[in-house]
């Protein structure tokens, strides 16, 4: 356990949460609570869906005084900002948080790239289709990342025979 997920479990309310994690980068650390499911009863999915979001929206409204103070505390000790989010059953919500700025440069072959993404409605700005781009390879990033360690591994097998 890290230090941070180590902080925040001697901060948080046992109350709060059935389990959470604690995610962080250099600029932003979020904490994700489980909440205990309602009871089912006679809902279908959609109702479920929405008592979910409904017990969600409750917890974020009940406790938001307290989670600004922890957040303040952990701000001030490890100097990253804060965000909060909760799941109960299938239905995930991240509360106010990050989108850093990330820059980089492109040559003309990835600026034309963009730019047909932009041409073809799929982003308003050469950042947005950017962002897009960065979330299709986190969609694909488990086979991909796979696929990258099986060459890996090929690779290192060839350097082996030498």
């Amino acid at each position: 356990m890290d230090d941070v997920k180590a902080w925040f479990v001697g901060r948080l309310p046992e109350e709060w949460f059935e389990d959470f994690s604690v995610i962080s980068d250099r600029d932003e650390i979020v904490v994700m609570g489980r909440l205990a499911s309602p009871a089912a009863g006679d809902l279908d999915e959609d109702q479920m869906a929405v008592a979910e979001r409904s017990r969600i929206d409750g917890f974020r409204e009940d406790t938001r005084a307290q989670r600004m103070k922890i957040a303040d505390q952990a701000q001030r000790t490890f100097e990253r900002k804060v965000s909060w989010g909760a799941s109960c059953g299938d239905t995930q919500v991240l509360f106010t948080h990050l989108a850093v700025p990330a820059m980089t440069r492109l040559r003309l072959k990835e600026r034309a790239l963009l730019d047909t993404l932009i041409d073809g409605g799929v982003a308003r700005s050469r950042s947005e289709a950017l962002a897009w781009c960065v979330q299709l390879v986190g969609r694909h990033e488990a086979d991909w990342l796979a696929d990258l360690r099986e060459a890996l591994e090929k690779v290192e097998a060839v350097r082996d025979r030498k």
